[in-house]
């Protein structure tokens, strides 16, 4: 290939580029006008909740799956506030709001303490308009995430049916006191068992039982000798590295960015806009 041809075929690019810039700027102006010529008014905010982290690799992948949902819903207003640890904090991005009407979608796969207390409270001090989500969990998107971070690890896809007898996986969960967040826990276990046809035991980091190192030592002594650990974290942090550790075989990276999280955290959005899921029907999900 020339130079002179390069440099055409990336004129080229770079006009395309142009051109689907305009072409998504038009688009985003347009969803905002209605038939008879009206401005529709802006959606309301969505607020990503995060638990904060003192791992910097926590904060990268939250702003990077923000990004993500930006992509994915072009012209909603996305921001970012967490319960501790980290900046933003979440009373300090609600205050930014003013009374503008915002969603609260909690980075967090369970019930529990943050999602019943921490995050209803800070809402209620706060000068804006809220609604608070469901939190990412349960759901099959999850599983979606958790089968390709198996698979990413080493999962195989196809196995004969005596590897598939001798395989199981543990669920890593970061864990808590509330009993409705073992349930919640339990229920993906479940979605991911049927998901790949073998057992899948959850554990906790802390504050739950049984332990990872614990549910490793009760797969192996029933006669699994792959056990796999799925990392049931957003992102990287302490938690999501210990549980790794006691992995036997492979463990997987945490979600994190895996499209289907994006996905989620919008479909929770939605869910709360229309009251199609109250947060006490989590159980059923």
């Amino acid at each position: 290939m020339t130079a002179t041809t390069s440099k055409s075929n990336a004129d080229l690019d770079s006009t395309a580029h142009i051109m689907n810039l305009i072409s998504d700027q038009l688009a985003i102006q347009l969803s905002l006008v209605s038939r008879d010529g009206t401005r529709r008014p802006a959606p309301p905010a969505l607020v990503l909740v995060a638990h904060g982290s003192r791992d910097p690799r926590a904060l990268a992948t939250v702003r990077t799956l923000m990004e993500r949902v930006r992509e994915q819903r072009p012209g909603l207003a996305v921001h970012l506030g967490h319960i501790e640890l980290n900046e933003p904090l979440l009373p300090d991005t609600l205050a930014a709001l003013g009374d503008r009407e915002a969603v609260l979608v909690p980075l967090l796969l369970s019930r529990g303490y943050h999602v019943k207390q921490d995050i209803p409270e800070m809402a209620a001090a706060a000068e804006a308009r809220t609604r608070l989500a469901a939190p990412l969990g349960p759901h099959p998107l999850l599983v979606d995430a958790l089968h390709a971070r198996l698979v990413e690890a080493g999962w195989r896809t196809r196995m004969s049916a005596a590897r598939r007898r001798r395989s199981a996986v543990v669920l890593a969960a970061a864990g808590s006191r509330d009993p409705e967040a073992a349930l919640d826990t339990g229920r993906t276990a479940r979605l991911l068992a049927d998901r790949l046809g073998v057992p899948v035991l959850p554990a906790y980091a802390s504050a739950a039982s049984p332990t990872v190192p614990e549910a490793v030592r009760t797969l192996t002594a029933a006669g699994h000798t792959h056990v796999a650990v799925a990392s049931y974290f957003t992102a990287p942090g302490r938690f999501a590295t210990e549980c790794a550790q006691a992995a036997p075989w492979i463990a997987t990276a945490p979600l994190g960015t895996h499209p289907a999280m994006a996905s989620l955290v919008l479909h929770r959005y939605d869910e709360a806009l229309t009251g199609t899921r109250p947060l006490s029907a989590l159980a059923s999900a």
